[in-house]
């Protein structure tokens, strides 16, 4: 009996072990999001930005996702002065302190985020960076490297071969899952705006885990995988063309 009672204890808390292993493996948390956009789509009601009236149909940002900015969660404006915060919020993003970057990082950067035409990193940098444990330096070249991840997968593809067609959510999703792993496309939400008549596709934010800033350079598939899940939003919209 005694040795009988021993294995049934030892079988009930491995069974509780396994449960809970299961269990955090199903759990993730979202700490950072990665914000992609559309660029043809948020331009359509932009025109006057520099970033969207030298848009043209052979720019980067025609046909790949145009990085918007990575956002710690529930954070914002990080011992920053309350001058630079209003600054901010007034939209007077060229007011803000330059941010120091390599060549190399910079280079990256305006060609991934077009809007650093607008002093958008500085935006990003006051409001999301300042609040992300990084360097600055580090920060955008780890925001490049995420949305060049985005934009050298199946997601990309599908975008750049249905401009001007109308996408659904579940094809997105797939399209995730497809490069990011299964469930991928559960940690995303898309937005969307109107255009004329028609509904655009706007915008991507990504769910990512907080190994986000451990230092490694951790693909973006894992990072993913690492977060929570979410509602899609928008379930279908056009992939706009560059042009308005």
């Amino acid at each position: 009996m005694g040795r009988s009672l021993s294995r049934v204890v030892a079988l009930f808390f491995l069974t509780i072990m396994a449960g809970g292993a299961l269990a955090q493996e199903g759990l993730g948390r979202t700490r950072f999001i990665l914000a992609a956009s559309w660029q043809p789509a948020f331009c359509q009601t932009n025109q006057r930005k520099p970033e969207c009236a030298s848009q043209g149909g052979d720019r980067y940002d025609a046909s790949n996702f145009a990085l918007h900015g990575l956002w710690p969660m529930r954070k914002n404006y990080c011992g920053v002065p309350d001058a630079q915060q209003s600054a901010d919020k007034n939209g007077g993003w060229k007011e803000l302190p330059e941010v120091t970057l390599s060549a190399g990082t910079r280079a990256s950067l305006d060609r991934v985020m077009p809007g650093t035409q607008s002093a958008l990193e500085r935006h990003e940098w006051i409001k999301h960076g300042t609040c992300s444990g990084m360097s600055a330096d580090a920060y955008f070249a780890d925001a490049v490297r995420l949305i060049e991840d985005l934009n050298g997968s199946a997601v990309q593809q599908l975008f750049a071969a249905n401009i001007g067609k109308s996408l659904t959510g579940d094809a997105i999703r797939a399209a995730f899952d497809k490069s990011f792993g299964p469930g991928a496309g559960d940690r995303v939400k898309m937005s969307c705006r109107r255009s004329g008549d028609s509904r655009v596709i706007s915008e991507l934010t990504i769910g990512l885990s907080a190994d986000t800033t451990d230092g490694k350079a951790r693909d973006l598939g894992d990072l993913i995988q690492g977060a929570g899940k979410t509602s899609f939003g928008c379930n279908e919209g056009i992939v706009d063309a560059a042009g308005f």
